[in-house]
């Protein structure tokens, strides 16, 4: 009597498990991809929108364009300092572009840089820009 037979599984059945691994192996591996390129891309924003809000906390105490002139300079090495920092491999070659608005009263940086990616391609770029209300010092009244 072969009771255990009755219940294994039917010879044309060998084999099903590779089959749908193959159909299922490459659209995971592409899911797994793409939330990796994702996660970066969104890492390098990060890193970018940080490093213009830093480069804005330092141009904010120019009060003068005489005063822009002299510390835009070195804030904006400073700032692309900064992403490169913490940015590392994520944002490649960050650009850093300052501007002052007397009349306005403002000052910003754009960000701009390359994210690495997994693939051969174009490249992946991400701009970040933030803005920031001129520092007035005034006397008590």
């Amino acid at each position: 009597m072969i009771f255990w037979r009755r219940h294994a599984r039917p010879d044309r059945d060998r084999g099903a498990s590779a089959i749908e691994l193959a159909f299922i192996a490459p659209s995971l591996m592409l899911l797994i991809f793409f939330s990796i390129q994702a996660s970066l891309w969104w890492y390098g924003r990060t890193v970018a929108i940080q490093a213009a809000r830093e480069g804005v906390s330092q141009l904010r105490l120019a009060r003068d364009g005489a005063m822009y002139q002299q510390i835009v300079g070195p804030a904006t090495d400073r700032t692309r300092q900064f992403a490169e920092a913490v940015g590392r491999e994520s944002l490649l070659d960050p650009v850093v572009t300052p501007a002052y608005d007397e009349a306005a009263g403002r000052v910003s940086v754009r960000v701009t840089g390359s994210v690495i990616t997994l693939w051969p391609g174009p490249a992946l770029t991400v701009t970040q820009e933030a803005f920031g209300e001129i520092e007035r010092f005034e006397g008590d009244r």
